[in-house]
């Protein structure tokens, strides 16, 4: 009888134990479902770059470089009044804030300040992902530490450093796959890959003063995952003659940006100096080579926010953001938009990414839009197609 009751409970332990595994997975299924990026219905998808917030300590936090009869109450909430207004003007489905997010010397708490900057995304629930600037970690967390922070917020899919990577440079490098509609022979492929490299801040090598730049341990990754992401659409099912398009998103401009500047094909405007390292990783050449790279977004320079284009790849700043950041009195403060939509096919379904086109808001009472343009489309020479 005894032997009876011992087997019982073992199966009775056994049981409660696959139904809490079972839970688990599909809380984890549901949490990963939650969290995968997926296009419209209507066959787009919409990203709202935010640039160079340099929030500190909220309404005690002076704005910086603004008109006399802007400075009246003008704080770090004006930062995130800016920001609540261009999720509700735009509704995006993805926010990426592409550095310096706090102003950390000036942040009395920087993990405070974290919560606040990014507080807009999380209140209205719409993923979000991050990258670190020059200007993060200037408080009593690391550039570490404030990755860490970060990542353990709500709707964040940003990430401290890909799986399965021990070695590599920086902290918040990583890749985000944006699959097709739901329904449409995409939905189990990535037609939109989106890059997150971590630019540094300043140089460690004693004999090179400046900022940083992007090591070859973290070219190394980028060109791994474009290869496998390649190999993943330009295989059955719907495989593809070119490779899905992506998108790279970090803090501090390359050095190809002053040739785009010195080719005048751009457009906005440039009035600051480019702030890049003052040695050429060839991280630029990396993203030419791999071949589906089709811009890259950064911040740094506020007063810079022209797109052109150099060797096949559109070169972009977003304008700086925040107003604790400096800034141009009677320049508004700006953000940019991406918005990448998909072809119909001849079944009156979603196939791959046909454009992507950009603008930008101003922060002015109408939210004004201005350049717009198309930074990519399959028509395009070289693009390729299905």
């Amino acid at each position: 009888m005894e032997e009876k009751k011992k087997t019982i409970g073992v199966r009775c332990l056994l049981a409660v134990g696959v139904v809490l595994c079972l839970s688990s997975l599909a809380a984890a299924t549901e949490e990963t479902k939650q969290k995968q990026l997926r296009f419209r219905e209507n066959g787009e998808f919409k990203i709202l770059q935010v640039a160079d917030m340099h929030y500190a300590d909220g309404k005690t936090t002076p704005c910086r470089d603004v008109l006399p009869s802007e400075n009246v109450s003008c704080s770090d909430l004006n930062t995130t009044a800016f920001l609540h207004r261009m999720i509700l003007a735009e509704k995006p489905d993805l926010i990426v804030f592409t550095g310096d997010n706090i102003y950390a010397s000036d942040a009395t708490d920087a993990a405070r300040s974290l919560d606040a900057a990014f507080s807009p995304a999380i209140f209205a629930s719409i993923p979000w992902a991050a990258v670190l600037g020059n200007h993060d970690q200037e408080s009593a967390l690391s550039r570490e530490g404030v990755m860490k922070h970060i990542v353990s917020l709500n709707h964040t899919l940003s990430q401290v450093n890909p799986s399965g990577v021990d070695l590599i440079d920086g902290f918040g490098n990583y890749n985000l796959e944006v699959h097709g509609v739901e329904g449409s022979g995409f939905e189990n492929k990535s037609v939109l890959n989106l890059y997150f490299l971590d630019s540094g801040d300043y140089s460690k090598v004693p004999s090179v003063s400046g900022y940083d730049w992007i090591k070859p341990s973290q070219q190394l990754w980028f060109q791994r995952t474009s290869m496998k992401l390649q190999r993943a659409y330009m295989s059955k099912a719907e495989a593809q003659e070119a490779p899905a398009p992506g998108l790279v998103y970090f803090h501090i401009p390359l050095p190809e940006y002053a040739n785009v500047v010195d080719s005048l094909n751009y457009t906005g405007v440039k009035q600051d100096p480019i702030s890049s390292a003052s040695v050429n990783s060839g991280f630029f050449t990396t993203m030419v080579e791999a071949g589906d790279v089709k811009a890259v977004f950064t911040g740094h320079d506020h007063l810079n926010d022209f797109c052109g284009e150099y060797t096949g790849i559109q070169l972009c700043y977003a304008g700086g953001f925040g107003y604790h950041a400096y800034g141009k009195a009677g320049w508004a403060r700006r953000t940019r938009v991406v918005v990448a939509t998909l072809e119909k096919t001849d079944k009156a379904s979603w196939g791959p990414l046909k454009s992507i086109k950009t603008w930008k808001r101003l922060d002015d009472q109408n939210l004004t839009t201005i350049d717009v343009q198309v930074l990519w489309s399959n028509s395009s020479p070289g693009a390729g197609g299905s």
